[in-house]
């Protein structure tokens, strides 16, 4: 496997080389000195051209870069909505180094550095830029709610509740587990963080999809959200709801009072609901 700079040279010997080429940025974890590196991280590189279309003609130009395992193109797929400016290349390596490199034309320069604070200027041929970013992940930090969002995701916790009940007395449990991962867990995930916020302060990042979780959370409480994801059968599922409604209670009821918020009515109600259409069905 290469070593991180020899991949960065590579890519910047590339640049440097290539006139359309002006300004090129590294993004994301590798740039976020509160991130252990580890094996896993992309390169997530970003090159401002004079010349999109001779770039995206095709796709010879990114051989320099090494041999692909596999390559994805998110602006060039039909199935898939691209999410972002430019045009992305998602490239696994032979020796399993990973670079997502967009290509971003110069006119979105100004803009580019809006978007996101965990941006480093690795190359800038024109001296365009005449601050360069330092990077900062204070865009992810945990959020102290204010009322009417902890409001808010206790709303949507409890209504969407209802809905993994109507998958489940319907049998229709993919329905169930749907709106129980991309709905109900959230929401879970979400009070939790902010009762970690709570209780360590909001000065710091959870990292993506919580992935820091653990660490901030008693072994007890960990162990028990873990146990929502068994989504096997009705009876399994039954049980992760229960879990997850007893877990969004006890830890909203905690917000709500460290916050000084009024604890909301939703769950008295909502819970009634969910014992009589279990016992029902």
């Amino acid at each position: 496997m290469r070593s991180d700079q020899q991949v960065y040279d590579t890519i910047l010997n590339f640049a440097k080389a290539d006139d359309r080429i002006r300004i090129v940025t590294l993004e994301g974890s590798r740039t976020n000195s509160n991130i252990p590196p580890d094996a896993f991280q992309d390169f997530d590189i970003t090159f401002f051209v004079t010349d999109m279309e001779s770039f995206t003609a095709d796709d010879a130009w990114l051989d320099v870069f090494g041999e692909r395992r596999i390559l994805q193109k998110p602006e060039g797929m039909e199935l898939f909505l691209a999410q972002q400016e430019g045009f992305s290349y998602l490239m696994l390596f032979q020796d399993d180094v990973k670079i997502d490199l967009t290509l971003l034309p110069l006119s979105l320069l100004d803009e580019y550095f809006t978007w996101d604070k965990l941006v480093k200027l690795l190359l800038d041929k024109d001296n365009r830029i005449r601050k360069p970013p330092v990077p900062t992940d204070i865009d992810y930090h945990l959020q102290r709610p204010t009322e009417r969002m902890f409001d808010d995701c206790c709303n949507e916790f409890w209504n969407t509740v209802t809905y993994v009940v109507k998958g489940l007395c319907r049998r229709e449990i993919l329905f169930a587990i749907d709106h129980m991962n991309e709905i109900v867990r959230k929401e879970l995930l979400r009070m939790i963080s902010w009762l970690v916020g709570i209780r360590h302060g909001f000065h710091f990042s959870l990292g993506k999809n919580y992935k820091f979780l653990e660490r901030y959370i008693p072994e007890e409480l960990w162990k028990r959200l873990m146990a929502t994801y068994r989504m096997d059968s009705y009876t399994q599922m039954w049980e992760s709801l229960e879990l997850c409604m007893e877990l969004f209670r006890e830890t909203s009821a905690e917000a709500a009072q460290k916050l000084g918020y009024s604890y909301p009515p939703y769950d008295e109600k909502i819970s009634d609901y969910v014992m009589r259409q279990k016992a029902k069905y």
